[in-house]
């Protein structure tokens, strides 16, 4: 029964009374400021969901992965455009990646920060790509590439390594043809074996098994002589107003530097209980990408790496047209000294 005329105004003035009493008693949700320092606890009931799956696994094998003061949900996922999406969909706290994900994502309307960074001592010896180069095809040098197809990722590290190469050897893009290829699996070996492209950054075990597979119908790899080795951590800029999960991703960032340690100290155990029983590789496999690592860095001041990241926002936005950026905004410095901090024993 509906209320007659005469009530109908009082009735809306004690509803409006209502919501607003129930809305003072809601206290607002706590907001930290960029600028403020990171909380030194993590509130009971926390919990992150975290996208890093070889962190997990060395975790598992150090015997750190229940230490947590708060709950982590582990999300199978690695790379940029997986990351990425994961954000957007807002169903992952934290990512891992190589350099290029977090400039994409700013780019493209998802602001985002990065809070660990490792790198690797030796980067020119131990360079995480090399350039695969079809059989038959004569590229000795990087001027070589000139005329040649090369396979392209935009928005991931390899497609920023050729930009990077092509700069390095003189050349443009109107020198050569990219052929737009997603880089994941196996898809650049066979591209190359195929002749769809004549060269394509390859990296990891492919180096291995596509000179062991294709070596003697002429396949080759090329050292491009460039850096090509950040590992980092990133999260959306929106997380980390959260105070509760700003604290338990500075809790993560230190596991994970101690994490990337362990693995180094512990070769046998890694290749074993991650190349292994979780990759389904060989140990002969696992050797080779342990050695091809070499041994991580992870610096306390990251004002190198900023100089450096900047370096390829310019080369990149030159190349697709896109805005300059100013790396140093891509980076929270308040967790700048958490990893190095974590590996000395100064952080838990």
């Amino acid at each position: 029964m509906s209320a007659s005329p005469r009530l109908r105004p009082a009735l809306a003035v004690l509803l409006l009374a209502a919501l607003t009493a129930c809305a003072a008693q809601e206290k607002p949700k706590a907001v930290l400021a960029a600028d403020a320092p990171l909380p030194a606890s993590v509130p009971e009931g926390t919990k992150l969901i975290v996208g890093d799956p070889p962190t997990k696994v060395a975790l598992q094998l150090s015997g750190e992965i229940d230490k947590f003061s708060f709950d982590i949900e582990w999300a199978n996922l690695s790379g940029g455009p997986q990351t990425s999406e994961a954000f957007r969909a807002d169903a992952l706290d934290v990512g891992a990646v190589a350099e290029i994900p977090a400039i994409h994502a700013n780019w493209t309307g998802l602001p985002v920060k990065i809070v660990a960074s490792k790198f690797r001592k030796d980067p020119l010896d131990h360079p995480t790509y090399e350039l695969g180069v079809a059989p038959g095809v004569p590229v000795k040098t990087l001027a070589d590439l000139r005329g040649k197809k090369i396979a392209y990722s935009p928005g991931q590290a390899q497609g920023a390594l050729v930009l990077k190469v092509l700069k390095r050897a003189g050349l443009t893009k109107q020198d050569v043809t990219l052929v737009e290829l997603p880089s994941t699996g196996d898809i650049y070996p066979n591209a190359l074996a195929s002749r769809q492209v004549d060269v394509a950054p390859i990296g990891g075990v492919n180096i291995k098994r596509y000179l062991g597979k294709f070596g003697r119908d002429g396949a080759t790899t090329l050292r491009h002589g460039l850096r090509d080795d950040p590992g980092h951590l990133y999260v959306r800029t929106v997380t980390l107003q959260d105070p509760a999960k700003a604290a338990a991703i500075r809790e993560y960032a230190a596991a994970w530097a101690r994490a990337t340690r362990w693995v180094y100290e512990h070769p046998k155990e890694w290749i074993e209980g991650y190349y292994v029983k979780d990759q389904g590789l060989t140990a002969e496999d696992g050797k080779y990408l342990v050695d091809l690592a070499g041994e991580p860095d992870i610096p306390a001041d990251w004002s190198e790496a900023i100089t450096r990241n900047q370096e390829t926002i310019d080369i990149l936005a030159a190349e697709t047209g896109k805005p300059k950026l100013a790396a140093k905004d891509l980076y929270d410095l308040r967790f700048q000294a958490v990893g190095a901090d974590a590996i000395k024993g100064g952080a838990r």
